[in-house]
């Protein structure tokens, strides 16, 4: 018998370490040739490391969410034949010592510690009392909380008909001044739960963690009429063809964005502030922030400026099914140069987007609600959407983010300006 190291494999260009996000093997179990071991996770995308050998796993080295360097050991197999033995830079421990410390808690059932305090000699009767009930106790008793600065409202009574003993005060005392017991149905709770952030959650902590403290955000917030684009979109969605996707509000969003940007390019720009370069692209490739069941990713639709309004909805219908389960690319994860993030399905009336660094803008986009507008004679019933957008004020200067924002308004506004070519 041998044994044959695998090692955290070269995940991409420029990719010298990767997160450890899930085991689907412990020692012990046996192994076939191409099954998968486990997986691991850049900036870019999940990989999955597969078996190149059959055998039995000896020895882990790693645990969930550790980072791994690229070249470092990651498991031993022992084999049939002479195997693989490890170089001495790469040397491992015996695989009797790890294996007891080796198996990972799977990152979906956390581990719940549950920390109660000490047993409590139980009240033989307790009972709940009205706010402004008068608690019945002796005067030696009522002495003894009012010196201790008890309220007796608080003190649920064991003897007859409720009465508060000396003993009920004790315990009380002792238990620091909380009450004895909840009303009927409800109860006290104590459990806590601790869960590691690991995988697409550490990748979002720490993405969302650089661009608050590294962006000067300015936040710049729009009421828009958009009854008339309502109106349209109502009237494009009943005239669509078998195989157009049904729109939303989102398509409309991002020709205007096209429109907007061509005229303010220094908005469609990313900017690397370490080397304090800003680069502005002709292309618009733009991030829609999507949940998905991992957590919030952005794919990308890429060259926005050449897509109608039916390609971009089927695009985003694409992209955000490919997100939610899984199988977006990397390059459908990346390389976007503004950001859409929308939480009007949910409600909200004002957001405060955070830019997805290295971007220097994102559009938010709020729900739609009816309200009365005067139009200089009388009220009449509007649909009213707030957009509230995010701009890197060491790039953007307010003027330029107000002046960015009223454009959009005026599109959205008058959607026949969004098809209207020059």
């Amino acid at each position: 018998m041998g044994e044959f190291v695998i090692k955290m494999p070269d995940v991409g260009e420029g990719v010298a370490e990767a997160e450890l996000v899930e085991w689907h093997v412990k020692p012990g179990d046996p192994v076939r040739e191409d099954m998968v071991l486990a997986a691991v996770m850049t900036d870019k995308a999940t990989v999955e490391i597969p078996s190149p050998v059959d055998g039995v796993v000896l020895w882990l080295g790693a645990e969930i969410g550790d980072i791994v360097a690229v070249k470092a050991p990651l498991l031993r197999i022992e084999v049939v034949g002479e195997g693989e033995a490890p170089t001495e830079e790469a040397a491992l421990p015996p695989a009797a010592e790890p294996v007891a410390k080796a198996e990972p808690v799977a990152e979906t059932k956390p581990v719940e510690k549950v920390r109660d305090p000490a047993p409590e000699k139980p009240a033989e009767r307790l009972v709940h009392r009205e706010p402004a009930e008068r608690p019945l106790a002796s005067p030696a008793v009522r002495l003894r909380a009012q010196e201790a600065g008890v309220d007796l409202r608080q003190v649920s009574g064991s003897g007859p008909a409720g009465r508060i003993t000396h003993d009920d005060l004790d315990r009380f005392i002792a238990r620091g001044g909380e009450p004895a017991a909840a009303p009927a149905g409800l109860a006290r709770k104590t459990a806590t739960e601790e869960i590691k952030v690991t995988g697409l959650r550490r990748r979002i902590a720490e993405k969302m963690r650089l661009a608050s403290s590294r962006i000067p955000h300015i936040t710049y917030v729009e009421e828009v009429d958009v009854t008339d684009l309502e109106d349209l979109r109502a009237t494009m969605n009943a005239g669509r063809k078998p195989d157009q996707q049904k729109l939303t509000i989102l398509p409309f969003l991002m020709r205007a964005l096209v429109r907007t940007l061509a005229e303010q390019p220094g908005v469609n720009a990313t900017f690397d502030d370490d080397a304090g370069i800003v680069t502005r692209y002709g292309a618009v490739h733009i991030g829609i922030a999507t949940q998905t069941p991992a957590g919030l990713t952005v794919p990308v639709v890429r060259h926005a400026e050449v897509r109608s309004i039916w390609d971009s909805a089927a695009e985003l219908v694409r992209l955000a099914d490919a997100a939610r389960n899984g199988t977006a690319a990397r390059e459908e994860l990346s390389g976007s140069t503004i950001t859409i993030t929308s939480l009007g399905a949910l409600g909200g009336i004002v957001t405060t987007p955070i830019i997805n660094h290295p971007e220097v803008a994102i559009v938010g986009v709020n729900k739609i609600m009816m309200r009365p507008v005067w139009d200089g004679s009388q009220f009449i019933p509007r649909k009213i959407m707030n957009l509230s957008s995010s701009f890197d004020h060491r790039i953007v200067d307010g003027w330029d983010a107000a002046v960015f924002v009223q454009r959009l308004k005026a599109l959205l506004e008058t959607p026949a300006l969004i098809f209207i070519e020059g």
